[in-house]
């Protein structure tokens, strides 16, 4: 199974928030942390906040903050939020794709059974398991 990069930079940005949890943390401090593209990072923290994963907060002080507590948060929960739309394979869309095998495809529920088995195991994880160690900052003399 191959995830979307939405998927990856989103949990690399919720693996490094969670290893500081107070922390708010800004969509560019992160886009710059990871080398992602600002834009595309603000589209996952906007998915993460409507889902109430993340918090935000605007102005002096903002940024994103985890609403819950990590050891609270399923990594199989994140995935599907994040993969939400983006089927497997074709057959698996919801108006069946263009696959040319439909009606006697011996492939379609042994990929079902795969998907559900991945994410189940993610469903044992939690996100507070895969955090980052915290960033050592600098100290001034």
């Amino acid at each position: 199974m191959r995830l979307t990069s939405f998927t990856d930079f989103g949990l690399r940005a919720l693996m490094r928030m969670a290893s500081e949890p107070d922390r708010a943390f800004s969509t560019a401090d992160l886009a710059d942390e990871f080398a992602l593209s600002r834009h595309h990072l603000t589209k996952i923290m906007s998915t993460l906040a409507q889902a109430g994963i993340v918090a935000t907060r605007r102005g002096s002080g903002g940024g994103a903050i985890l609403a819950k507590p990590a050891h609270e948060i399923r990594l199989g929960n994140i995935v599907r939020l994040l993969e939400a739309g983006q089927p497997l394979v074709d057959c698996f869309q919801v108006s069946g794709g263009t696959c040319t095998v439909t009606g006697c495809c011996r492939l379609k529920s042994r990929l079902r059974s795969a998907e559900a088995a991945f994410l189940a195991d993610l469903d044992r994880s939690t996100l507070a398991e895969v955090a980052l160690p915290p960033m050592e900052r600098a100290v001034s003399a």
